[in-house]
């Protein structure tokens, strides 16, 4: 429930508090004296735009602040999801507006966007206005009146839950033939690359192998003669390696009778005699063997030719990178391969789902067929004794081609004012004060069903009178025996009814005029229920009248 509010520099208000109680208050007030002006502020803490030019005259910016009593609208998990600090007890919102057009809004003393707002305002307040007729209109509103006098959550969630599961099967079903569409178009091309790679039998490490190779068979004369080279200098007779390291074994052995040091000498030199020795005989080998070979030389730069024409094809630098190519496009052509399948298998998915979204909708659809018979009976009963003795009031519901969000259904509320007048949509045939009653005859059984955390009655009184106001009166009454009821009027039967009431006027001050309210005592009550009344002449009678409204207990 709204417990205060608080209206700094907007309008003609420079600064306003003003504590609410809970059950039925009524605001009453001259027309222009600022009622609307409040409705408007209050507006701007439940997400509305703002609009710099209600700042008052020479202010730089305005300030509307909300306090309300969330301990029974168990909103913690909401709160969760959205990050915000939460109170048990207590939340408030804040809205500040600047001159310069800035606007900033807070919920807790946290930032947030106007969608937040209105996210939580939701919860918070349902103000309702003579030109709400448009909600007569609208599909959801009437599904949402339906679905709470079935009192069907348990049910509306299950089948929230079929329809978001069949939604996602739907979803893959569709990017599925979506993506077959494309890699059909595509597969061709995608099979002719894969064929070209794995025809090139390519293997991990084998380029710089190849390109180590071309190197030497380009270079087959430069490598026999320095191997050549290499094998005259260990191996020359009078002058090579091997011969003097020979000569300097003989030596080492002839003198290790008589120094026994040269036995380590004579080994050592012969260890490096028999390697360089051997190492000489395999570079005969390899020089004798190394020829020019022009056909290898051409195979090898054929291969190379292959791998670099590939690399650049597809913009890669290495074999490695054609190898893992090569296994991806193998991995799509499996995958295109088993599409089929795939698709089948979602197809079968998507029709059990649908088949379970239909089951639940027949049976929201009984619910709503049940709370429809209700709604009939009970509104007529409710609005008929606002002076519409002979209306008529039927919800027509209908059968939609294909389920959505809400179900397979769809609901129209037909009215007649007239006994044998033909029923037709709410929202074209009702007058403006039909149209009051019976969204407050909607509102009021609404109110019985759940818990609406607080309602404004914006003058939806308007056209009426006498003893039907004194009915809408007991209506909003009773009401607020569920929920906080806070009713704009400039009817006194109605005022009466309120356990409390506000004045709304207006005063002149230094800086100008301004509007202001205050809660009336019951002394003040009777002044201004008389004054409505008897207009601007106050009478005996007038007060008389007042008293005997006033005299009225909550059944």
């Amino acid at each position: 429930m709204l417990k205060s509010l608080k209206i700094q520099n907007y309008a003609l208000i420079s600064l306003l508090e003003i504590n609410f109680p809970s059950g039925f208050s009524v605001i009453t007030g001259e027309t222009g004296a600022g009622k609307s002006i409040m409705l408007g502020a209050l507006s701007l803490i439940l997400g509305q735009r703002s609009d710099a030019k209600y700042i008052k005259q020479n202010e730089d910016k305005c300030l509307i602040e909300g306090v309300f009593d969330i301990s029974s609208y168990q909103l913690k998990s909401f709160f969760a999801q959205k990050e915000w600090e939460y109170d048990t007890q207590t939340c408030i919102l804040r809205r500040e507006i600047w001159s310069s057009g800035k606007s900033r809004a807070f919920i807790n003393d946290s930032p947030v966007g106007l969608n937040d707002l209105k996210e939580l305002g939701a919860f918070l307040i349902d103000i309702h206005s003579q030109h709400q007729n448009l909600l007569l209109a609208d599909n959801h509103f009437q599904l949402n009146v339906l679905d709470v006098l079935a009192k069907n959550k348990d049910l509306k969630n299950e089948y929230n839950s079929a329809y978001k599961e069949y939604n996602s099967v739907k979803k893959q079903f569709k990017e599925l033939k979506e993506k077959i569409n494309c890699r059909t178009t595509e597969e061709d091309y995608i099979r002719f690359q894969f064929k070209q790679l794995d025809e090139a039998r390519l293997r991990a490490g084998e380029q710089i192998e190849l390109e180590q190779e071309a190197e030497m068979l380009s270079n087959v004369e430069t490598i026999k003669s320095g191997l050549y080279g290499i094998e005259q200098l260990l191996s020359m007779d009078e002058t090579g390696i091997l011969s003097s390291l020979k000569e300097s074994l003989h030596t080492a052995q002839s003198i290790r009778k008589v120094y026994a040091a040269s036995e380590e000498f004579s080994e050592r030199i012969e260890t490096a005699y028999l390697d360089l020795k051997d190492l000489a005989m395999e570079i005969h080998s390899q020089q004798e063997n190394l020829d020019f070979n022009p056909e290898r030389l051409q195979e090898v730069n054929s291969r190379l030719d292959l791998i670099y024409s590939l690399q650049k094809k597809h913009h890669l630098d290495s074999v490695e990178a054609l190898i893992d190519l090569r296994d991806s496009l193998d991995k799509q052509i499996r995958a295109i391969d088993n599409y089929d399948d795939e698709l089948s298998e979602l197809e079968k998915k998507l029709n059990l789902g649908l088949t379970n979204v239909l089951n639940i909708a027949e049976k929201l659809t009984g619910t709503r067929k049940d709370a429809a018979a209700i709604l009939e009976k009970q509104l007529i009963e409710k609005i008929s004794v606002l002076g519409m003795p002979n209306m008529r009031f039927s919800a027509e519901l209908s059968q939609k081609e294909h389920p959505d969000s809400t179900g397979k259904d769809e609901v129209v509320f037909l009215f007649s004012a007239n006994k044998n007048g033909e029923l037709k949509p709410a929202a074209q045939t009702a007058s403006g004060g039909e149209i009051s009653r019976l969204m407050l005859g909607i509102k009021a059984l609404i109110a019985g069903a759940t818990a609406l955390p607080a309602i404004i009655f914006d003058e939806i009184d308007t056209g009426v009178s006498g003893e039907i106001a004194d009915k809408m009166g007991d209506i909003m009454r009773q009401t607020s025996g569920n929920m906080q009821v806070i009713a704009i009027t400039h009817l006194p039967q109605i005022a009466a009814k309120g356990d409390s009431q506000f004045l709304v006027y207006k005063k002149d001050s230094a800086t100008g005029t301004e509007s202001n309210i205050r809660q009336l005592s019951q002394e003040e009550r009777i002044k201004e229920i008389a004054q409505m009344l008897s207009g601007s002449k106050l009478t005996d009678a007038a007060i008389e009248n007042a008293k005997e409204l006033l005299k009225h207990e909550r059944k």
